[in-house]
């Protein structure tokens, strides 16, 4: 390169910068400013987007007032719609080929099955690039936890893709809890519609061909090897232990994300699951999950109960006959010293219970931020150092929560309850649930 390349080159990696430092002499996207005007060139980052099937594809898409500048997918089927939607880009089927080849990548987002995102994310990061994650963060409680250390090391801005942290619903039942509406909460309950694929089975047996437009191993990443079936994706790993995080996993970031937020949630004290039966393959048809958290400054100690695959909590004597509770996908529902709040999926239509209090209701101020949306959040930080609401901070805690619940499920001994020392990341009480905290990696796929 020469100088004359090369300084601008640094110019542009400089006027994108990630810090705030760097916006100050930054001229800002119309966008940015609340405008819908023309966003010049130079104005956008150089994105690549790991994983552009399914959930991936509207990711990318949810990027695209960005240089969509490389496509990384390892099923040419699957992502045969981004690639026609975005011609321009470069393509590739390895992320770490990717990364390792295209220096002028700013930030990447990771729509991938569970067990690589942070393999995926934190390449990403230690080469000084941002980071958007589909939800969950990660697949095991370690990997969350070295994310979260990862990103604020690097300074890059970061984003989980539990949409419902952007919306407004999550906002009022914050505002709402804050202000006292519902006195001191003490418990809280979260249900879902999940799992909506087959779990509680085993193993094929079967061992069909390759589709001609899958790089199986690649998709494996840093999993345990095993022949194809069809059994496993392009949807079905969710249940699978060495690819997904079940239920629990999938929702979790987007229901237990309310009370995580709205009761100033951290580590949680103690964790205990019962389920229908469990294999060394998948996780369970249907479980629930009890987790105990301690008193947080002016807040009392909560009960957090998850319940899946058709289990709910008692209805509360609040509901008039034919009112639902939550949604069709799930819901929350708050207990507190002076009265009860439930919401459907991702917080929406919060309500205080019973609705007939929504009359006389008097809404305190409206004192958190609102959101242009999860991945627009993500953006303006990108390039203007400015916080996101769901970073690697935040949602790396969030997904640890979740995961322990994960691992409750899978122990032999459904009658212990987990004892969690958070700072030092173990259980206390049953040493052979801490083998689930990390795992093991195929040869070049370790964070």
């Amino acid at each position: 390169m020469n100088d004359k390349k090369k300084k601008r080159f640094i110019s542009r990696r400089e006027f994108i910068g990630k810090t705030a430092a760097a916006a100050a002499f930054t001229i800002m996207p119309r966008y940015v400013l609340g405008g819908n005007g023309y966003t010049a060139p130079s104005d956008k980052l150089n994105m690549a987007c790991i994983g552009v099937g399914g959930m991936g594809y509207n990711d990318t898409v949810g990027v695209n007032s960005e240089n969509i500048y490389a496509l990384c997918d390892v099923d040419d089927e699957r992502a045969a719609k981004a690639y026609e939607k975005f011609p321009k880009a470069k393509l590739y089927k390895d992320f770490r080929v990717l990364l390792d080849q295209e220096k002028e990548i700013d930030a990447v987002t990771v729509s991938t099955p569970d067990h690589t995102h942070a393999v995926a994310a934190m390449m990403a990061m230690k080469m000084g690039k941002h980071a958007y994650v589909q939800k969950p963060l990660t697949h095991t409680v370690q990997e969350a936890r070295k994310l979260a250390e990862t990103a604020r090391v690097m300074k890059v801005a970061t984003q989980m893709g539990n949409q419902g942290h952007a919306g407004e619903g999550a906002r009022l039942i914050n505002e709402w809890i804050w202000s006292g509406a519902i006195g001191d909460v003490y418990e809280a309950h979260v249900w879902t519609n999940r799992p909506i694929w087959p779990q509680g089975i085993d193993r094929p047996n079967e061992k069909p061909a390759v589709p001609s437009t899958l790089d199986w191993d690649l998709w494996q990443g840093p999993a345990p090897k095993r022949p194809y079936h069809p059994a496993y994706l392009p949807f079905n790993w969710r249940g699978w232990l060495d690819y997904g995080t079940g239920a629990l996993g999938d929702m979790g970031a987007h229901l237990m994300d309310q009370p995580f937020w709205a009761l100033k949630l951290g580590d949680p004290v103690s964790v205990q699951a019962s389920s229908s039966p469990i294999n060394d393959e998948t996780y369970p048809q249907s479980s629930m999950v009890t987790y105990q958290f301690p008193a947080r400054k002016s807040m009392v100690p909560v009960k957090l109960v998850w319940y899946d695959g058709g289990l709910r909590p008692p209805r509360p004597e609040e509901l008039e006959d034919g009112e639902r509770m939550g949604d069709s996908g799930g819901g929350v529902l708050f207990v507190g010293t002076k009265g009860k709040l439930s919401c459907g999926t991702y917080g929406r239509d919060p309500v205080l219970l019973p609705k007939a209090r929504m009359k006389d209701f008097d809404p305190p101020p409206k004192t958190i931020p609102r959101s242009p949306g999860i991945r627009e959040e993500w953006i303006v930080a990108c390039k203007t150092g400015s916080p996101t609401t769901s970073n690697f901070d935040y949602a790396g805690k969030l997904t640890e929560t979740m995961l322990l619940g994960c691992i409750a499920l899978r122990i032999a001994d459904k009658h212990t309850t987990l004892q969690w020392d958070g700072p030092n990341m173990r259980f206390t009480n049953l040493d052979k649930a801490n083998r689930y905290i990390d795992k093991k990696y195929r040869k070049g796929w370790a964070l």
